[in-house]
């Protein structure tokens, strides 16, 4: 399949043709809607939590007396009727965890890269610039490339140089290739791999 490749500038070098994985129909479509179902249920923290009736303090005098006060009948303050009662059918500690098989993953991985590069939204740069340490700089240099919208950089590793000049640009997202997921490719409006971490991303989903 053939992506585009720019210049550590910027500039348009060339469309290069890559060994990226090729699906024909739906094939792992549903292992990857899977994949992000479980990668956003694992992001849920589950620690909101509710008292039952069984766990809030009191209970043991009976509120006020059977007859007699025209109020309906009590027997007990922890009653989710009365103030400072139990909860019915609150939320309570719970996991919200996934398991999802490694082959599940690369299949959901390969078929993410795969859709990107299918709607032109992978590019490929020859390396990031060592000598951008300004923002501005790499915002320019951006800008050559995909002028707007929210940008995933992916590397095998990042320079402290990049680190420093890109994290104060609020659509641009950077993570290295042994770390990326299928949801974080299909976070973004872009995708800007090096070829050392495509490389490494390739290798991942063989």
């Amino acid at each position: 399949m053939k992506l585009k490749v720019y210049s550590q500038t910027g500039a348009f070098l060339e469309d290069r043709e890559f060994n990226v994985p090729v699906f024909e129909g739906d094939h792992g479509v549903a292992a990857l809607k899977f994949t992000i179902d479980a990668l956003l249920a694992n992001m849920r923290q589950g620690n909101a939590s509710t008292k039952t009736r069984s766990d809030v303090s009191g209970g043991g005098k009976k509120p006020f007396r059977q007859k007699g006060t025209g109020n309906a009948r009590e027997g007990s303050s922890r009653s989710p009727l009365m103030p400072g009662g139990g909860i019915v059918f609150g939320p309570h500690l719970r996991s919200y965890r996934k398991k999802v098989n490694k082959k599940v993953r690369r299949l959901a991985l390969a078929r993410s890269l795969y859709d990107c590069s299918e709607e032109m939204l992978l590019s490929v740069v020859e390396n990031f610039a060592p000598g951008l340490k300004k923002t501005r700089d790499f915002d320019a240099f951006l800008k050559k490339i995909f002028p707007t919208g929210n940008v995933l950089l992916v590397d095998s590793v990042f320079s402290e140089d990049l680190l420093v000049s890109a994290r104060n640009l609020e659509r641009v997202y950077m993570i290295d290739a042994a770390s990326v997921n299928a949801l974080d490719l299909k976070r973004y409006d872009h995708l800007l791999v090096s070829e050392s971490g495509f490389g490494q991303l390739l290798k991942r989903v063989r």
